[in-house]
């Protein structure tokens, strides 16, 4: 059987090409077409500095109907005043040219570094040998996936298939994003909030099912804020973070009943986990996916806010690359998010041995546990005592490489 793949659904075609905007011969320009208007959705950014394609797109989405994504590796065009608007609508401009469309139903992405104008003579060239490769082919895909991609190793995929009333439908994404990855996606229409490198979280899904609107907006966000927005690498939230998602239609099955609503939330989300989890394995200078689960909150908000301090402890992730099981630091950071917290409550396990329980450490085989550390994946399970509600994040230990690509990255 085929491997599934971007343009696995069906009305798609992709592909990346190279237009000299980064100084490595890669693609660095990627177009991806949907042959009819695609019932679309967004999130975007909520740092208050946010890139001119973010400001453009969220324009753009508005309507629900996109045929089009064109993005650009290299350069985030974020900062870049008027002339940065100009060209991020540029950009939208010669890709509906190549499609046959209005510039409105093309959402534009960047990313890269911040602060440069765009080579719009090299962007606009890149667009149209673009237009004259496109394909649905895995090869195609690939192409386009490696258009998009900065710091990132590792080009990252998911897709699934499942059933809409007997009829088969596919559900397919890509990303990017290495560093500079602490996303807080929202709906173009929420309110802007948030805190301000030179990389990005940037995600494209397509589906063949057909869906409304605003069926789709939010049924997006919600999977956003369990995937995308539940990874973290260094908690630097990029200008230019953008999730979009493209429904074809083109399967003939609805999302209507109940149960297709079912079926299609959970392909979603298993896409979009996938894909955010990916991420913190390929984060910059990391050895290892550090997925945290909080259980037995107050609440979901609880849960997500001592997930993601865990994650963010520099204290934390030092001592996941070192392969040291200081549960200390993983205790006070929960103490520290700001949310109900009880130690005398709380129980604490790493790789499945409990290290903490109810407020003093439990006694464990050090070595034994180090070792386990040692693993590509390493849990932790925080149950907090004092409720229901659970939440899950991944992140990255911390170590001397990224400090290294991070230091040298824009000189």
């Amino acid at each position: 059987m085929a491997e599934l793949h971007l343009l696995s659904p069906a009305g798609f075609a992709a592909t990346g090409v190279y237009a000299g905007i980064k100084s490595t011969k890669t693609p660095d320009v990627g177009l991806l077409v949907c042959a009819t208007a695609a019932t679309a959705a967004a999130v975007f950014t909520t740092n208050r500095v946010f890139a001119a394609p973010v400001k453009i797109g969220r324009r753009h989405i508005a309507g629900g109907k996109l045929r089009g994504v064109i993005v650009n590796a290299g350069n985030a065009n974020a900062c870049t005043g008027r002339q940065g608007d100009r060209d991020a609508l540029r950009m939208c401009e010669v890709a509906a040219q190549v499609i046959g469309c209005a510039p409105e139903q093309v959402l534009p992405s960047s990313t890269g570094i911040i602060g440069h104008l765009l080579p719009m003579e090299k962007v606009a060239k890149g667009i149209h040998a673009a237009s004259q490769c496109l394909g649905n082919s895995q090869e195609h895909a690939l192409l386009f996936t490696r258009a998009i991609m900065t710091t990132d190793l590792k080009r990252k995929a998911a897709a699934v298939h499942f059933k809409l009333g007997g009829q088969k439908v596919y559900l397919a994404g890509v990303c990017k994003g290495s560093g500079m990855i602490g996303p807080r996606l929202a709906l173009a229409d929420a309110a802007q909030s948030a805190r301000p490198k030179h990389a990005t979280m940037l995600a494209y899904l397509t589906t063949d099912a057909q869906i409304a609107p605003s069926l789709l907006r939010q049924l997006l966000n919600e999977a956003a804020d369990a995937s995308f927005n539940a990874v973290t690498v260094d908690d630097h939230t990029s200008t230019n973070d953008t999730a979009c998602i493209l429904a074809s239609g083109a399967s003939g099955a609805r999302v209507a009943s109940a149960s297709a609503l079912k079926s299609f939330t959970q392909a979603l989300r298993e896409v979009s986990q996938s894909l955010a989890y990916q991420i913190a394995a390929d984060g910059e200078g990391a050895s290892k996916v550090v997925a945290i689960t909080v259980s037995k909150a107050t609440d979901e908000k609880a849960a997500q806010t001592i997930a993601r301090a865990i994650a963010n402890s520099p204290l934390v992730k030092c001592a996941m690359n070192g392969n040291d099981p200081n549960w200390g630091r993983i205790v006070s950071a929960a103490g520290y998010a700001g949310v109900p917290f009880d130690p005398a409550r709380a129980v604490l396990s790493l790789q499945g041995t409990v290290v903490f329980r109810h407020g003093q450490p439990v006694p464990f085989d050090t070595a034994k546990v180090s070792a386990a550390l040692k693993a590509p994946e390493v849990k932790v399970d925080l149950a907090c005592g004092l409720g229901r509600a659970s939440a899950q994040c991944w992140t990255c230990d911390l170590s001397k490489e990224y400090v290294a690509i991070n230091a040298d990255y824009h000189t």
